[in-house]
């Protein structure tokens, strides 16, 4: 009885904690609406560069304006978590293979979120460095990753941690150490995760559309990375190069608007409304695909292929481009 309590009485202070808790206005959020909520939400720094962490970032001052500039990321929010992007993926065996920059089964998410003193009763924004692509797509990788295990309540920050220097705002160097968090997954949601199986099967019919989140050379089967054992994409597949999906602002990285994304992905051959799986190489880059579509489009009817071209090639299953003879 006394166990039942317990949980009745934790379960409690959860949804006390969510009812007092600030909404977030969406999956992106700006840096004025993340200064002004600072106090009620927790921040995760995501970045593969730990070191930049506790580095004091880089200003410069332009001799003929006498405007000052960020030229290297440093630091990070105060009282801010960091993420390690090297382990919030794992290798894990798939059908006797070993494969490598998986999400981590449940209990394993838990504990690496545990471990950065995030708990359950706020919401949680995630910061990239924002200077290119592939960082940004480190913290859509995790969003992604807590969508997965039923978290809802969490959003990026647009422009990342450069923009937040860029525009003056507060920072520190000084590391906070913090209590091991109770934060837990709430569900499991398999529809966000696409095996080979249904991406064979969305080559072959074409009633799912494939999204190929690489660069073009590699699309095209000019290069390939070291993890994916030969050249080329999915048959069927469109590309959608990771350069288009933000702009660039004083050297961070801003989202579109809806109607841009929509069009975007129309002359790309894509459709906004269309079921979807977005892949990669590893199932870092297919993140930003998978935002992008799901996220900022609307179409919740999109998937991530989790190892993509890792996992397809190890499987043997075949790629098609331009012959390099």
């Amino acid at each position: 009885m006394k166990k039942i309590q317990w949980s009745l009485g934790v379960l409690l202070s959860v949804l006390i904690g969510y009812a007092h808790a600030v909404n977030l206005p969406g999956p992106v959020v700006s840096a004025d609406w993340l200064a002004n909520n600072l106090s009620d939400v927790q921040v995760i720094e995501v970045r593969s560069d730990v070191a930049s962490y506790l580095k004091a970032p880089e200003f410069d001052t332009d001799k003929k304006t006498g405007k000052k500039f960020l030229v290297e990321v440093g630091g990070h929010i105060n009282n801010s978590s960091l993420l390690d992007f090297k382990k919030a993926r794992v290798e894990r065996l798939v059908d006797g293979k070993k494969v490598k920059f998986l999400i981590p089964e449940k209990a394993d998410f838990e504990k690496l979120i545990q471990s950065l003193g995030v708990n359950t009763d706020k919401p949680i924004v995630l910061v990239p460095i924002g200077q290119d692509m592939s960082d940004v797509d480190e913290a859509l990788r995790t969003y992604w990753q807590f969508k997965v295990y039923g978290e809802d309540q969490v959003a990026v920050l647009d422009g990342g941690m450069t923009g937040w220097l860029g525009e003056g705002r507060e920072f520190t160097v000084v590391s906070t150490q913090k209590a091991p968090g109770n934060w837990i997954a709430k569900g499991f949601r398999r529809e966000l995760i696409a095996s080979s199986d249904e991406v064979a099967n969305a080559s072959k019919t074409g009633k799912t559309q494939l999204l190929d989140a690489r660069q073009p050379a590699q699309y095209w089967g000019l290069s390939k990375r070291p993890d994916v054992m030969t050249f080329g994409h999915i048959a069927g597949s469109k590309a959608l190069a990771p350069e288009l999906l933000a702009r660039s602002s004083n050297g961070a990285l801003y989202f579109w608007n809806k109607n841009t994304y929509e069009a975007l992905l129309k002359v790309n051959g894509l459709g906004a409304k269309t079921p979807t799986i977005s892949y990669c190489n590893t199932g870092h880059l297919a993140a930003g695909g998978w935002f992008v579509m799901s996220e900022l489009a609307g179409n919740k009817s999109t998937k991530l292929y989790d190892g993509s071209l890792h996992l397809w090639t190890l499987e043997g299953r075949p790629l098609e481009g331009v012959s390099l003879n």
